[in-house]
């Protein structure tokens, strides 16, 4: 990863998925930089109305909406007039790469965040990367370009920047492993037969984070821990037996570093995403910012316990996808947000998002080195497939039911 800092004095910043949770803590911190960062583009999917609000407030040079559709029938009558309206994944890919451009916060949830994120790596950009799914999908291409582009790729995800601050503090050849903490999500004491009944409120309720739906419910299944695994592997060129997880309830020791004469350097903070975004854009420099500061003169108390595996299965298939690479990352990305949307819709119970992934891994032509199309191609075959299965369990559960009357 390329470090530089630049001798302007406002950087452009391009928030892909500025309605987002990560995208209006981004908009948080560059408000409150004084003038270091402007605003250069926002996108939105959909939030459309968002969208426009913080069109009006920032002034960016230009919005995308992503969503071409949506976008054709709303009303942009008070854009302001600075500002130039583009629209679907083409308006994307000119944000990200416009020559003016100086930072670009992937904050796009999921698979729809790589061609803007692929454009930055390609034009040469700072991404500051929030959307995990670019490493897990696509993470050999996306390092690979990275290092033929002079791309910087800096993690915004809490997790990874406290592994890239913690390994600060030693050579790469001295790293023993990487250890991942967890919070364990709403659910990390319930038994396997509660897990049977949880609902998709239940999955919501996350105990320290404020994150949108699909996020939380993968904290719910620890699915955003074995997507994490993936991107560390990649984002840090760690083997798979260098990266462990352990549960921390408090989410205020973000990750560790083992070195190996043992010691362990951690970082530490109140669960606050403004902080990972802000250093992503300002490295090296660090300056003061608007989360919340750790209280040390107030009494409490850091847990730390192992995962369970056979609880939260997810885990496993995080280690078996960053082992075998190729197209897994792809497959099991497509096949979870498929598996969560189905939940979140009442279709399918929360046991049944392992259930639908472990499948589509299974049974997809594996390839161990496909190129972009082709993932993008397993990407839309991983989609069809889990839908076409979750309908067929569906109807046997069904007539089960029936011949049981």
């Amino acid at each position: 990863m390329r470090s530089s800092s630049s001798s302007k004095s406002s950087q452009n910043v391009v928030v892909l998925g500025a309605t987002g949770s990560i995208g209006c803590s981004t908009l948080d911190v560059i408000r409150a930089s004084k003038g270091a960062f402007t605003p250069f583009a926002l996108t939105a999917h959909g939030r459309l109305d968002d969208l426009l609000k913080a069109a009006i407030e920032y002034q960016p040079q230009y919005i995308v909406a992503s969503d071409e559709a949506a976008a054709a029938e709303f009303d942009w009558s008070d854009l302001p007039e600075k500002t130039t309206l583009l629209t679907g994944t083409k308006g994307l890919q000119e944000v990200a790469a416009h020559s003016e451009a100086d930072i670009i916060v992937s904050a796009i949830v999921g698979r729809a965040g790589l061609e803007g994120t692929f454009a930055a790596i390609a034009a040469g950009k700072r991404v500051a990367l929030a959307n995990k799914e670019t490493l897990v999908v696509a993470g050999h291409l996306a390092t690979k370009m990275a290092e033929e582009s002079g791309a910087e790729i800096l993690p915004v995800d809490s997790e990874h920047s406290a592994i890239f601050q913690a390994l600060m503090a030693g050579r790469e050849t001295d790293v023993r492993k990487v250890i991942l903490t967890a919070s364990g999500g709403p659910f990390r004491k319930f038994t396997q037969k509660q897990l049977l009944e949880v609902t998709a409120d239940e999955a919501l309720d996350h105990p320290t984070w404020k994150m949108g739906p699909k996020i939380t419910v993968d904290s719910a299944t620890m699915m955003n821990k074995a997507l994490e695994l993936i991107e560390a592997k990649w984002l840090f060129d760690l083997t798979v037996d260098q990266i462990d997880v352990v549960v921390h309830p408090q989410s205020i020791v973000h990750s560790i570093v083992e070195f190996v004469d043992g010691s362990m350097v951690a970082q530490m903070s109140p669960p606050d995403m403004r902080m990972p975004i802000q250093l992503a854009m300002t490295y090296p420099e660090r300056t003061e910012c608007p989360a919340k500061q750790l209280d040390l003169s107030s009494a409490f108390s850091l847990e730390f316990e192992p995962p369970d595996y056979e609880r939260f299965p997810a885990l496993k298939l995080g280690k078996e996808v960053a082992e075998r690479g190729g197209t897994c990352g792809a497959v099991l990305n497509a096949a979870n947000e498929v598996a969560v949307q189905q939940f979140l819709e009442g279709k399918i119970r929360f046991v049944d998002i392992y259930r639908v992934c472990r499948h589509l891994l299974d049974e997809h032509p594996f390839e161990s080195n496909p190129e972009l199309t082709r993932l993008l191609e397993l990407d839309a075959w991983a989609r069809e497939e889990s839908i076409k299965w979750i309908t067929c369990c569906l109807r046997q559960a069904k007539d089960q039911a029936c011949s049981n009357t």
